[in-house]
């Protein structure tokens, strides 16, 4: 088995489909980072934006919304990379299994 193992890490339609993996982890990671501390800085550079009520008749602020939206962006990223991991990147995977190990045989 561990020669089967050796042949796949070498394949090179595995190491693409590693790389797009690679890829799509590294752009959703910096979408939620680049979200996340743009949201501590502007509550630690001005927090009086946050702070503003959405409406005159309202006690919430805009800040409590916002923070919703970065949760619920945070599971979307969630949800996108499960999607294509579970679809495109589970099938390719077992295609190139399957296509090494009939070689093997």
């Amino acid at each position: 088995m561990n020669d089967l193992y050796q042949r796949i890490f070498a394949d090179p339609e595995f190491q693409a489909l590693q790389r797009r993996r690679s890829r799509l982890i590294w752009m959703l990671s910096t979408i939620m980072l680049v979200t996340y501390f743009g949201f501590i800085l502007v509550i630690a550079f001005a927090p009086e934006f946050f702070a503003a009520p959405l409406g005159a008749d309202t006690v919430i602020t805009r800040g409590i919304p916002i923070g919703v939206g970065i949760i619920l962006l945070g599971l979307a990223l969630t949800g996108i990379y499960v999607h294509r991991a579970n679809g495109e990147f589970d099938t390719t995977t077992a295609d190139i299994v399957q296509r090494l190990r009939d070689d093997s045989r």
